[in-house]
């Protein structure tokens, strides 16, 4: 589906694409040439992957803080948008001790 921007038109994909070693196939390379997306995929036995950790590690850390909520590791509701209001109300939990620190 399209994504919303600030300004311009509405995109349609992504721009760029950073990913580890295990996204280190040509076929998924071929596949992101074909629909026009730049890749920064590192190489299996070539390339060390702690440079791609800039960009993912801060994702990876994000979902790290919200799996530490026990509620939403094990996925108790049924809804879909009680799951997403506990979501919401761990963020700004999450969000609430970072600023207090």
């Amino acid at each position: 589906p399209p994504i919303r921007s600030r300004r311009g038109p509405r995109r349609r994909r992504p721009a760029k694409l950073h990913a580890d070693k295990g996204y280190d196939y040509d076929h998924l390379r071929e596949w992101l040439r074909e629909r026009r997306i730049r890749h920064r995929i590192a190489r299996k036995g070539i390339e060390s992957s702690t440079r791609l950790g800039r960009h993912r590690w801060v994702v990876e850390r994000t979902v790290s803080w919200l799996a530490g909520c026990r509620r939403l590791h094990r996925r108790y509701e049924r809804k879909a948008e009680h799951f997403l209001a506990f979501v919401g109300i761990a963020a700004a939990l999450i969000s609430y001790r970072r600023l207090t620190n």
